[in-house]
């Protein structure tokens, strides 16, 4: 049996129900200080296309706090070169859009070039 979603301490359906100041008032200071000082308007026109329900939101909003209303959406993210696909659950209520799309891809190194090492000298090009 799956347990049932808790985020401090409210079901999912209360969640998605509650205000702007009741969300405040269990996030982190930072979170809530955000808050306080107001919602920018790029900001404000994601939450709209949220709210309509649209299936395609694309955003470079990458320092925009993740509320209650985003929940079960799919936003697509800038990380600098494409939209990066990511989902809205729970446990990310309270982060920024841009903690979720990563925006440098970890190192990965092929072979070693002919010449680059001395083994390599003696092997031919040809």
């Amino acid at each position: 049996m799956a347990k049932e979603f808790r985020w401090m301490g409210k079901t999912e359906e209360e969640i998605k129900k509650m205000d702007l100041k009741e969300f405040m008032q269990v996030t982190s200071s930072r979170t809530r200080r955000t808050l306080t000082r107001g919602i920018p308007d790029t900001h404000k026109r994601l939450l709209k296309k949220v709210m309509d329900g649209d299936k395609n939101i694309k955003t470079q909003c990458r320092d925009m706090i993740i509320l209650p209303a985003m929940l079960g959406s799919i936003i697509r993210i800038y990380n600098g070169k494409e939209y990066f696909p990511v989902t809205i659950t729970g446990e990310m209520l309270g982060h920024y859009l841009g903690e979720f799309s990563m925006t440098r891809k970890s190192v990965t190194h092929s072979a070693a070039g002919i010449g680059a090492t001395r083994s390599s000298k003696a092997v031919s090009a040809r």
